[in-house]
């Protein structure tokens, strides 16, 4: 197997140099129960960069929100209703569209940074001056399967590892008992698996699913966490007799990341299940934290869940989570009801879950980031809907070290196309890692001969947006 490139001595390095692999050392977690002082598998790495955020929570609204209808103002827009776009539409386009639509909301500014917020989100309005906004996205792709990819893989047509498995792959996990990455009811489609795969990179790395898009956020579980059966001492022994048989059969052969990774997964799922339940049980939560992020009311409990067990997960050590509100973003038609309908089930929760993360003094380093794989045009599609438009979008991060109630980049008057301060995918994954206190240049996997790496050969840290 190819060695990795990385800033640091890695973990993988250690075993390499040790001529042990992954499964000698698949006791170790035991070990802390005997007192033992062994290194685990997955342990936190200290970063040789400064380290603003410790982990990340990534708020996914799929389909794509209008950046003109949510947090990018265009009085322009406005007051050109119905006439043609002044200059070309791309050249390449996901259906075609018409004159331009004004947006049905009315927008105002919210904060200190008199940030402008349409009235689609009145209570993540409340907290703009903790928001860094940057409306100046662009990627590449039309479609919702490659924009996902490429905006989870930095890749819209290959399988390449999730930002999440590269985000555990570079810094570990600061707690052995639960997985690294986790997403929380994410879509089946439009990539499915490959969005928290850990494709080419140890499985140990790939992202753990609760639920999925299709099933409400009080039926997410993790699947085939107990076995009520049987008793943790027989089940002990099991993993005891399957654990030395594999790593018999490892010895035997050339080191194999597959078998390694399977074997520490068994060891983990054994953990979790004194660790998980407590963590997924939401009834020791207050009555005040419940309301504040709006679960028992219909319209946001599912989503108010999803934030509520990300914030949970996230004091408990998981490095990155990831909240689903799948798949609704994407009106092509019904632009006013569609988005009302969307921003009620979600606003509430957001603004929730950054008054609780503040509060408790995890804000400072946790990166929350909102938006979705592309925004919308400014065209009208049909009479009423906004079709994909992935050359100009917004989407806005809180805490981990960004800069408080400030906006970065703009659109053209209209909002079609990023004109100011570009901000390529790319370049937004580079600077995520920049804030964990990774090299996107030098997080580099040597997979079949080449160097990988998710920004691959391009990207820049936007370091505008650090505190």
């Amino acid at each position: 197997m190819d060695t990795p490139r990385r800033t640091i001595i890695t973990r993988r390095d250690l075993l390499r140099s040790g001529g042990v692999g992954f499964g000698m050392l698949a006791l170790c977690g035991l070990a802390r129960g005997l007192g033992l002082q062994s290194p685990t598998l997955l342990a936190p790495v200290v970063s040789p960069w400064p380290v603003r955020a410790k982990r990340v929570i990534f708020l996914f609204m799929h389909g794509g929100p209008s950046q003109i209808d949510t947090f990018d103002y265009k009085p322009l827009l406005e007051r050109d209703h119905g006439k043609p776009l002044p200059f070309e539409k791309p050249r390449i386009q996901f259906a075609q569209t018409g004159n331009l639509l004004k947006s049905p909301w009315k927008f105002a500014q919210h904060g200190e940074s008199g940030a402008w917020v349409s009235e689609l989100f009145p209570h993540v309005a409340g907290h703009v001056d903790k928001l860094c906004f940057v409306k100046s996205l662009h990627g590449t792709n039309e479609a919702h399967g490659g924009a996902l990819l490429a905006l989870h893989t930095g890749s819209a047509t290959f399988v390449r590892p999730s930002m999440g498995s590269w985000i555990h792959y570079g810094l570990g996990s600061e707690n052995q008992d639960l997985p690294g990455f986790i997403t929380i009811c994410p879509t089946l489609g439009h990539g499915g698996v490959n969005n928290w795969s850990s494709a080419f990179l140890p499985g140990i790395h790939q992202g753990t699913p609760i639920g999925n898009a299709s099933i409400p956020a009080t039926e997410a579980k993790f699947q085939n966490l107990n076995r009520g059966d049987i008793s943790a001492a027989v089940q002990r022994a099991q993993l005891d007799l399957l654990r030395e048989l594999n790593v018999a059969h490892m010895e035997q052969r050339a080191a194999d990341a597959n078998l390694e990774a399977r074997i520490a997964s068994f060891e983990l799922a054994f953990r979790m299940q004194t660790e998980a339940p407590g963590v997924m049980d939401l009834s020791g939560e207050s009555p005040e934290t419940l309301k504040l992020y709006g679960i028992g009311e219909k319209a946001t409990d599912n989503f108010g869940r999803q934030c509520l067990l990300a914030r949970r997960f996230a004091e408990s050590g998981v490095r990155f989570v990831q909240c689903t509100h799948s798949y609704k973003w994407d009106q092509h038609e019904n632009l006013k009801g569609g988005h009302e309908q969307n921003a009620r089930e979600v606003d509430l929760p957001i603004a929730g879950l950054l008054q609780d993360l503040d509060g408790r003094g995890l804000l400072d380093d946790t990166l929350v980031i909102w938006g979705g794989e592309f925004g919308r045009t400014p065209t009208a599609q049909g009479m009423d809907g906004r079709d994909h438009n992935p050359h100009g979008f917004t989407m806005w991060l809180a805490g981990g070290g960004t800069k408080r109630g400030f906006s970065y980049g703009s659109t053209d008057d209209y909002g079609f196309f990023a004109a100011k301060d570009r901000v390529h995918i790319h370049d937004f994954h580079a600077t995520l890692l920049a804030l964990l206190g990774l090299d996107h240049e030098q997080l580099t996997y040597r997979y079949a001969g080449r160097d990988f790496r998710l920004t691959d050969v391009s990207g820049r840290v936007v370091t505008e947006l650090f505190a």
